[in-house]
């Protein structure tokens, strides 16, 4: 188990993170949220005892990281660290070596993960030949290959197509299975949806969410409504708690201020006996993320 206690960060007069707690079990997966500058990467940077806390504590099942534990921590940098100039295979192996796993053994495994992953490219390619997105993959197995029991994964999708994000999602899920304990940060909110059993949302260092995703969602009320019907924009906004409406689609999202709204919006498209969609629901995570970024932007 991985927990914070009132954990805060400062640099200089800067308070990166203020007072941050959080706890992660193994075989599950905590979604760490927020703009740029929101202290998620000085949080993994204390995780990893790269730096240390202005106040509070950093356990792994009751005891302070050390660099023994960090060496079955699995770290994915925002910044990319390949070698550009080394093959594949080098790296990989380089990186597995370090983490105490045998190059015989790495070097089966890295065959595994390319079929796995679809890489495109050969073992003795240099990663300067690669795509962004083969590139990426590369790193991802070298933070993956030697087990970890612990895997920070930072910005994971970045240069990621939609297939391909897939893929890695699919790795990230088995890796829960196996009973890792994972924390990642990503501006994907679909991806951060699909994936987190757990959520934390940092502002300037703050903590302003944190929960089960569902539990967070359905905490901000069922205020959604999508519709496909021929109502008019101008009856819709006749119905107190209706704030706005935009085009989704075919359809139109509804946003309500109050959950109730809902039922007179029902009855109106509804009206003539038959609508082709009506589905009222929470907000979405990306949806909730804007909320909470233009809130601090306001105060």
């Amino acid at each position: 188990m991985i927990e914070l206690k009132h954990v805060s960060k400062k640099f200089g007069q800067k308070l990166a993170v203020d007072d941050m707690n959080l706890v992660v079990q193994p075989g599950h997966i905590m979604g760490l949220i927020g703009q740029n500058g929101a202290g998620k990467t000085t949080t993994f940077r204390m995780l990893l005892n790269f730096i240390d806390p202005t106040t509070g504590s950093i356990n792994w099942d009751g005891h302070p990281i050390d660099d023994q534990m960090r060496a079955k921590i699995g770290f994915l940098p925002e910044e990319r660290g390949l070698y550009q100039k080394l093959s594949i295979e080098e790296q990989v192996l380089y990186f597995a070596e370090l983490h105490g796993m045998k190059r015989s053994t790495a070097r089966i495994e890295l065959k595994n993960w390319m079929q796995r992953l679809e890489v495109v490219g050969a073992l003795n390619d240099k990663v300067q030949k690669l795509s962004k997105g083969n590139a990426q993959k590369i790193q991802l197995i070298a933070t993956l290959i030697f087990h970890p029991d612990f895997v920070i994964l930072d910005e994971p999708f970045t240069g990621m197509d939609p297939v391909n994000t897939e893929i890695v999602m699919q790795e990230i899920k088995q890796l829960k299975q196996q009973g890792a304990t994972i924390i990642f940060s990503s501006h994907n909110m679909a991806g951060v949806e699909q994936l987190s059993d757990e959520l934390t949302m940092l502002r300037a260092g703050k903590t302003v969410l944190q929960g089960s995703l569902n539990g967070i969602r359905e905490s901000f009320g069922r205020t959604e409504i999508y519709i496909e019907s021929d109502v008019s924009n101008a009856q819709l906004q006749l119905i107190d708690g209706v704030k706005s409406i935009e085009s989704r689609g075919i359809g139109r999202q509804v946003h309500l201020t109050k959950p109730k709204a809902g039922q007179a919006v029902f009855d109106l498209v509804s009206a003539d006996g038959y609508v082709s969609a009506f589905a009222q629901q929470a907000p979405t995570l990306d949806e909730i993320f804007r909320r909470e970024a233009t809130e601090g932007k306001q105060e």
